[in-house]
């Protein structure tokens, strides 16, 4: 039986330049209503396990959480995916500094902008100021990170930089880091101080 993974998997293919039939069919056979719109997949990594933590299954209900591979990507999801194409409804995460992206795509595409949440930088450094940025040194610590935090931060280019920044930029330093954190930061944080943007996120779906 098909699902919800691989009515992304094929979604992903159709952005590539492949086929969009076995796409339409898939979303009536899993029953996709929405599709969020992330830019990669630490954001996913966030989303999901957010959800996880409020006792809720995204995929049953009908939600594919889709990382995009970058901002720039947006308009052509939108295209496939809103009111041109398959006529879901759409939502998303994006960065304050790629909100042009998403604000184009969608002007274009005929969809609403409600649904988007804007991070002021990225949702690393949403989740970095809600936690506090000696929490997140521990949580480094508790992951056998500390040595390699403590290497980066003895860097020249770290020098002047603050706590905040600095943690933001080691968090995407090594492949595959930034989506183990997005679920560690998540996964820590008190549910009454969730960053707006990802809270909004949730609530609108």
């Amino acid at each position: 039986m098909a699902d919800m993974g691989v009515f992304r998997d094929v979604v992903l293919a159709w952005a590539a330049g492949g086929s969009g039939e076995l796409a339409r069919e898939l979303a009536g056979r899993v029953g996709v209503r929405v599709v969020v719109l992330l830019e990669g997949p630490s954001d996913a990594a966030a989303v999901s396990a957010l959800a996880a933590r409020r006792g809720r299954d995204l995929a049953a209900e009908g939600v594919c959480v889709l990382p995009m591979g970058g901002a720039m990507s947006v308009g052509r999801f939108v295209q496939l995916l809103g009111p041109p194409g398959l006529g879901l409804r759409l939502v998303g995460l994006c960065d304050e500094a790629e909100f042009s992206f998403y604000a184009r795509g969608l002007e274009r595409a005929g969809a609403a902008r409600e649904g988007f949440f804007v991070c002021v930088a990225d949702l690393e450094d949403e989740l970095i100021r809600a936690l506090g940025t000696d929490r997140v040194a521990e949580l480094v610590e508790a992951e056998g990170d500390l040595r390699a935090l403590q290497t980066f931060l003895r860097q020249p280019a770290q020098q002047g930089r603050t706590s905040r920044q600095q943690l933001r930029r080691f968090l995407g330093t090594k492949k595959g880091r930034k989506i183990h954190y997005g679920r560690v930061l998540v996964e820590a944080l008190d549910l009454d101080r969730v960053p707006a943007p990802l809270d909004g996120l949730l609530a609108s779906l």
